[in-house]
Formats: structure tokens, sequence, C-alpha cells
């Protein structure tokens, strides 16, 4: 009885596959490759017989439990747990909770799609481990947009969630629990993911304080990938504070992430908060204002921020960056094209980089083609722009986008040489209403993609980029997102600090 897993094909499949790739061999030639293969097949069966090579899992846990609707009224929570870390270390006492796209070992993941349901890691995420280590309890998993493709919180396959500042209103998305629990003071912390603004929106719907740090700084190891270029995992919190605590524990190389290069190491960075504001060089980006879709207010109450810098030591003045308006742009070719080729058809993973692959979840993953009806319509639209452009432009967009973004990075780069930040307004609008559960497909892509306008160009510069909150409209916050130099976040946070010490954000109010 053969234990081979991987068959070797008959001469019929093999022929099919030849089709596939549009090769005409003769019955003879087809036999003679046939048979020059059996030891390839062998070599397959080989590494099937070893075992994979995955990290260990340190601490024990529970499953845990789907919350009741009573103990989850933003709907934010999908799975709640308690794992405990070490008896010591900077995160001791400390209660994090985890963005669903995060491998907690024997706890189920969904990544916020049906497709994915009944899931379960094998393994840990470098930043679980490292939350662990330091001591920290993780309490659960939270609810994420479907494949993390919105930036609105209404597309998740559980329901949408809720914006702790008012019930029927987006939390913003992907990162949409993640923000929820901590501003609704449930957590302090939370992970949430960036690929196009995922942590910056929903902190600056919910009033929170979200960090993308540099690309690499911390590890996506074990995290479901979107686009190797654009990944990022960061933390989400109430204090300034508690945001660079969590990035020292997160910071740092793993060995296992080819997005980490070279000045991904972990620093002290609460040490920057205490440093002040003088001598502080804020440029606001005139670009980052006044978008089609941006409230006026959203700008009046941002440029009032920046104006509170000035009381507090730092010097202010406006800068022109015209690239900026073409980041977006710049972002969706390689958004779109990448994802659909990684993330989807790629199940996952993809191939040409080395590093950790999860083998259990691109396996599960790559069922989603029996069940492509089931996706979001947001990726859904996603998908037909990017398969589209692949088949029928052959990646040429991709590529050139990818050599455009040296141009849109050198482009901040410049102002960066004269300047320690950039500010303008995360998101150009504030938390809009949850589309109905049967609203037409306009509205719920429109609710999805509104508000990336000044979010997305930097996933794929690779900056450092902070939400947090500065004022309020019609009592929904408003977030300012400052931009460093890479691997400069001590910059963000200490500007960050100086504000919260200095500004009570929910003063600067417009109707």
């Amino acid at each position: 009885m053969s234990l081979n897993t991987v068959k070797v094909p008959t001469l019929e499949q093999l022929g099919e596959v030849a089709a596939e790739l549009g090769f005409s061999f003769t019955d003879a030639d087809l036999a003679a490759h046939r048979e020059s293969l059996l030891p390839s097949f062998e070599a397959y069966n080989q590494l099937d017989r070893m075992p994979d090579e995955l990290p260990s899992v340190a601490y024990p846990r529970l499953p845990g439990r789907r919350p009741a609707p009573e103990e989850n009224r933003h709907g934010a929570w999908y799975v709640r747990t308690e794992v405990q870390g070490a008896a010591a270390g900077k995160l001791r006492g400390k209660k994090i909770a985890l963005k669903d796209n995060i491998c907690l070992a024997g706890v189920p993941m969904m990544n916020g799609a049906s497709t994915m349901e009944g899931y379960v890691p094998d393994v840990d995420a470098t930043v679980v481990t490292r939350i662990l280590d330091a001591g920290g309890t993780i309490t659960g998993k939270t609810v994420c947009e479907y494949f993390c493709f919105s930036g609105g919180s209404h597309t998740s396959a559980g329901g949408p969630v809720h914006n702790p500042h008012r019930v029927g209103y987006s939390a913003g998305g992907s990162s949409s629990g993640s923000a929820a629990v901590v501003a609704s003071g449930e957590v302090p912390m939370a992970l949430g993911g960036d690929q196009g603004g995922s942590i910056r929106i929903p902190a600056s719907f919910c009033g929170i304080y979200g960090i993308k740090p540099t690309h690499g700084l911390i590890p996506y190891t074990g995290i479901m990938p979107i686009e190797l270029t654009l990944d990022h995992t960061g933390p989400m919190t109430a204090t300034v504070e508690d945001n660079a605590l969590l990035l020292e524990v997160l910071a740092g190389p793993d060995g296992l992430d080819p997005r980490q290069y070279g000045g991904a190491v972990a620093k002290p960075y609460r040490e920057s908060l205490g440093r002040g504001g003088a001598g502080l060089r804020i440029a606001v980006i005139e670009e980052g204002f006044g978008h089609p879709q941006s409230l006026s207010q959203v700008d009046t109450i941002v440029r009032e921020a920046a104006d509170r810098f000035r009381g507090l030591d730092a010097s202010i003045e406006t800068v022109s960056i015209p690239m900026h308006r073409a980041g977006s742009a710049i972002w969706l070719p390689v958004a779109a094209e990448g994802a659909t080729m990684q993330m989807m058809l790629g199940n996952g993973f993809g191939f040409n980089w080395q590093g950790l692959y999860i083998t259990s979840m691109l396996d599960f993953h790559s069922a989603w083609r029996s069940r492509a009806d089931e996706l979001s319509d947001s990726l859904k639209n996603t998908m037909l722009l990017g398969h589209y452009m692949v088949t029928r432009y052959r990646g040429h967009y991709y590529a050139k986008a990818q050599n455009l973004v040296r141009r849109l990075r050198r482009a901040y780069d410049e102002v960066l040489t004269r300047y320690d930040l950039l500010l303008m307004p995360t998101v150009p609008i504030v938390a809009t209403p949850l589309p109905e559960a049967n609203a037409p497909v306009a509205q719920i892509l429109q609710r999805a993609f509104e508000m990336l306008a000044n979010t997305a160009q930097f996933d794929c510069t690779h900056h450092p980029a902070m939400s947090l909150p500065c004022g309020l409209v019609d009592g929904l916050p408003v977030g300012m997102m400052l931009v460093a130099k890479a691997f400069d976040e001590e910059s963000i946070y200490r500007a960050a600090a100086v504000f919260e010490k200095g500004v009570d954000w929910k003063s600067l109010k417009a109707g």
C-alpha cells in the first residue's frame, strides 16, 4: 500500500497540465517527460514525510469562546480568551487584544471571512510570543473586516462593528474591533494591521492612538499576509505611553520575516515622551487638506490642532508636496494587483520569499475558490480590478507603481530633511453611518474606500505614521496624522506626548 501523498499523474492528467501551459507534445514526448519526472515526484513525497519547521508554542491556553451579544455591545470581539504570559516583564498586568488576522495557536481565527471560519492556527505569531514573554495577557481576538479589505466597519462576515462614540456609526477598518475595544475602555492596548490605513483609519474614527510603524520594524511573521511590500502591524492604544511601551516589546528582527531590513531594531521609545516640544519642526502638508470628500470641519479642526503645537514650543510651517495627491493612485495597483496575486490566487502566501509559511493556513484558505460568492463586495471589487490588470496588462502597472514609489518616498524624504514631522488629517472625514444590511453595492463600496486619501501612500513609502485624536466634529473624533523619517518613531511619540499632555483634544470642536 502506497503512503505517498503526491500522486504521479497519468499521461492524460499530465497532458491536461501541458495544455494549460500552452504546450503541444506528441504522445511519445509526453511519456518521456512523465518518465523523467518520476524522481521529482519521489522528492515531493520525501518532503511530505518530513516534519514542518514551525515555531514551538510556549504558553498554555484554551480555545476561548464566542461572546454573547450582551457582552459584545459593539460587535467588536470575535473570541474571548485569556492567555497569560510570563510572571514578569514590561507588559505585566496589561491586557492586550489581537486583531483576528494574527495567529494565536489553538484559538479560532477567521480574519473577518466566512471562508476562513473554522480555521485554528497551529503557531503563535511572533508578536504574540513577544507580548507573552513580556508578561502581557492576551484577552481575545477582535473582529476585523473581510480579509481586511475595507476602511469601514461593515464588511466582516460576523456583522458590523459599531463606533463606541455613536452606535450605528462606523468604527473604521479594517482593524475595526481593535479600535472599538480600546475606545470603549475594555482593554488599554490592541494590535491592528495596516496595508492602506487599517490601523490609522479606525484609530481616527474611534479617537485613540494608532501607529503604523516603519515597514518591517515589527515582524509580520504569523499574521495573514496581504501584500509583502504593504504589510504592517502595530499598536492601537488609549494613551501615547502605552503605545510606545507596546512598540518597545514588539519591535526588532525575528529572523523569519523578509520585510525586516536595516534599521529594524527596538528602541526605548518611552524615553522620547518627556522631551517636550522645543525644537520640534513640523510641516503641515497643504495637499493633505481639501480633498473632494473632505469635511471642512475636519480640515479646520486639524489646522487648529496644528496651531496648538506653537503654544507647545514647536515650530509649524505649511509646506507643499504636490506628489502627495498622486500617492493613492500609486498605491492602488500595488494593493489591488499584489493582493489578488498573493493573498487570493497565492493562497495567502504566494511565492518568492523566505520566511515562515503557515501551511495549515495556506491549505484552509485555498478553499475560497469554491465559495467565492461569499467574499465581501469590497474584496470582490478589488479582485476584479487586480485580476483584470494582471491578465490584460501583464502586471505592467504594478511594476510601474513600485518604481514610482521611490519617487514618492523621495518627495516626503526631501521635506523630512528640513522638518521632523509631516502633519495632516488622518482621514478627510469622521465616522459615517453604517450601511444597512441590504444596502446597494455602490454604497457598500463607497463606505469601504472613501477615506484612504492620506493614509494609503505611506504604506507604499514605508514611513512611520500615527493617528492621534485632536478634536470632535458633531461629537465624533477627528484624527491628526504625524509622519516621520523611516525608523524615527521617537519623533512621532515625542510630538504626540506633547499634544496629549498640553491639549484637551475633546475641547476642539466643530458642529
